[in-house]
């Protein structure tokens, strides 16, 4: 168990909504202390229970049928509320009148919003619109846009009419984008025409409109507004505005569908292969993220939540769902870090944030710039912070509580696209212990199993879910069978949901995690997550960022380490030195890679994520199968020209095998 950060005092315990679901059912509300892990328990034992209460207690808008749990011989024919039929608009836009509903900076400094009011109606207009292109129900309808108010407006009124939305950002080529929308044959594309970031425009139009030639079925385009003097002339697109031209905001109409009936169809990161295109329906996604914004998150109306996020990661779909917690969101788009660490911090004041969430490479780089928004701002209305994305640091942990604000529920979540929610996060009521996720999320069933399927505690092991739960995808797009559902999740652990991460369930009930499971090292026989090399490296100033990787080397495995140094430096016999001995020291003798090098840049996915599998790929001469997966995929070039290395094939890297090894018993310094 790590050292304890925070606890929550028993007023502010007490008072939250966890603690009001535990009175709601009878379980886990104690007088001296809230019992989450006995409502942990009761969840995940009596599942039809647990999900019906917390469909009442949240209030969801719809009708809920007789059942909310059916019986079935395995967790992929579990099927939730099987009579029930709502609407996911409908529950998201239930507020009314001129409070803000949706607050939007952009990069370039400016700062518009819409009331709950002129949100309905702005939905209202592109629902008609939408009405008279001929999209209904099941219909699917794409997106290559930036995380704006007018996007949200058009998730909202194509969730309203029962079909189908997925995004992507407007980085993505051509070929990216194809990859994606191509599976999927949508009526309609919406994109903005330019966006901006760090500092630079970039014209979006035309792979919109690319994308559409090479569909068999050419979808009709329509371009969103960004902001002034960013906004591309739509080149004979039609804009938003003449899409919605003659229509009159009126009464919404919400076409209520079965709980499966498709809502989201998001895509796999693409790095090894195709992207898959998994389905999210509309009940799982609504009953999850009111599950984890409500009695998780704690976030209640009039709340004000924003999440850094592009509209192509699951985190957007997340964020956008805290308004039928009649919350209100803040979108921000561009470089978080432009001009300076300093301008989220910024916003977060001036919006009186309840809730800020961002990856953890986000706060990795602000502790490195020296980011410390305490010693300027009070940030008095924020409660929470969220981090996902990679593992968060306990050094990341401390950071945030002597930089950001010491009284605040730190939440590191991990759960991902595949379930469009989260298996492991915050509590409201429970301690925060530095370096680990505070506990398992309610109806999951979290476990974390050896090899042969054993259960484990506090030892390292692969993350499962042993039960079913709402927002499991209905299954993959064009998947006849479900053959590639199956063996994406179920064939590891036959009838157990195998996530894929690396990962420790502490004797408190929380978890660490390592990193993903098929990135693992295994020097010796002992497997090594990559983060545990990451966390003591990116702690030495020099360091921006780091990627590990393994390379077979005969019977054993040997371990290669990348490092971008700040700007200027280069990588000397002293600075691998400190690199080696930070290892040593941070984490243990067999972490401490056999060779260190330079590079100028890290490869990445478009949500941030470093790619450890592609750059293992690279450096072994074999192909990466979807480039466009990167969000900078010339940096893949530099590890092909790495001497000695298995797969490279000239000069240059600056790779440096360290000063030597420190004696015997130090094994991958030896």
């Amino acid at each position: 168990m790590g050292r304890l950060l925070w606890e929550p005092t028993p007023e502010r315990a007490s008072s939250s909504q966890l603690v009001g679901f535990m009175k709601h059912v009878g379980v886990g509300d104690a007088d001296t202390r809230p019992d989450y892990d006995r409502l942990w328990k009761y969840s995940i034992e009596r599942p039809d229970a647990f999900w019906s209460a917390v469909w009442e207690f949240c209030g969801v808008i719809g009708d809920r049928g007789s059942t909310a749990c059916s019986e079935a011989r395995g967790i992929r024919d579990v099927r939730f509320f099987p009579g029930a039929r709502l609407n996911y608009a409908e529950n998201l836009l239930r507020r009314t009148g001129a409070a803000r509903a949706i607050t939007f900076h952009s990069e370039g400094g400016e700062i518009r919003s819409l009331s709950w009011d002129e949100l309905r109606s702005l939905t209202s207009r592109i629902q008609q619109g939408l009405a008279d292109a001929g999209v209904s129900e099941g219909d699917r309808v794409a997106a290559i846009v930036s995380n704006t108010p007018e996007t949200v407006a058009a998730m909202l009124a194509v969730a309203s009419m029962g079909a189908v939305w997925s995004s992507c950002s407007p980085d993505f080529g051509v070929n990216g984008v194809m990859d994606r929308f191509g599976q999927i044959a949508p009526k309609l594309l919406f994109c903005h025409g330019a966006y901006e970031y760090g500092g630079t425009r970039f014209r979006s139009l035309p792979t919109a409109v690319e994308v559409a030639k090479r569909m068999e079925a050419p979808p009709r385009i329509v371009a969103l507004p960004y902001a002034p003097g960013v906004d591309e002339p739509t080149q004979g697109i039609e804009s938003l505005a003449e899409f919605v031209d003659g229509y009159r905001p009126r009464e919404l109409e919400f076409r209520r569908v079965d709980f499966r009936s498709p809502l989201f169809i998001m895509f796999s990161s693409g790095t090894t292969g195709l992207p898959k295109c998994i389905v999210h329906s509309v009940g799982g996604s609504l009953l999850q993220h009111l599950k984890e914004h409500r009695l998780q998150c704690d976030i209640r109306p009039d709340d004000r939540l924003m999440y850094v996020t592009t509209c192509g990661w699951m985190m957007w779909n997340w964020m956008v769902s805290a308004l039928a917690s009649e919350a209100s969101i803040v979108l921000y788009d561009g470089s978080p870090v432009h001009p300076d660490g300093w301008r989220l911090p910024r916003i977060a004041e001036t919006e009186r944030l309840t809730q800020f969430g961002a990856s953890a490479k986000y706060f990795e780089a602000c502790s490195k710039s020296d980011v410390a928004p305490a010693g300027r701002w009070p940030l008095s209305e924020l409660k929470s912070v969220f981090s996902t994305g990679s593992p968060l640091s306990p050094e990341s942990f401390d950071y945030i509580y002597s930089k950001w604000k010491a009284d605040i529920c730190l939440a590191s979540i991990a759960g991902g696209t595949d379930i469009l929610g989260c298996f492991v996060g915050g509590s409201p009521v429970s301690p925060v212990y530095r370096g680990e996720c505070q506990k398992r999320y309610l109806g999951m069933d979290v476990r974390v199993y050896d090899p042969a399927g054993n259960a484990l505690v506090d030892e390292p092991g692969e993350l499962v879910c042993a039960s079913a739960h709402p927002s499991m995808p209905t299954g993959f797009y064009n998947d006849p069978g479900g053959k590639k559902y199956e063996s994406a999740y179920f064939t590891r652990f036959p009838g157990v949901w195998h996530h894929g991460d690396w990962v420790r369930l502490t004797k408190s009930g929380g978890l660490v995690f390592y990193g993903r499971s098929d990135a693992t090292l295994n020097p010796g026989g002992v497997r090594i997550g990559t983060a545990e090399i990451y966390r003591p490296v990116e702690q030495l100033p020099q360091v921006l960022e780091s990627l590990a990787i393994g390379l077979s080397r005969g019977a054993d495995v040997e371990i290669v380490l990348f490092v971008r140094l700040r700007d200027g430096m280069e990588l000397s016999d002293r600075i691998v030195g400190e690199i080696r001995s930070a290892i040593r020291t941070g984490a243990s003798p067999r972490h401490v890679p056999s060779k260190i090098f330079a590079v100028t840049d890290i490869p990445r996915t478009k949500s941030g994520k470093i790619v450890e599998l592609a750059v293992r790929n690279v450096v072994n001469g074999r192909p990466v199968e979807n480039i466009e997966a990167l969000a900078n995929p010339e940096a893949l070039e530099q590890f092909k020209r790495l001497p000695g290395l298995a797969g490279g094939a000239g000069s240059g890297g600056g790779a440096l095998d360290g000063p030597g090894s420190d004696g015997p018993g130090d094994g991958p310094d030896m």
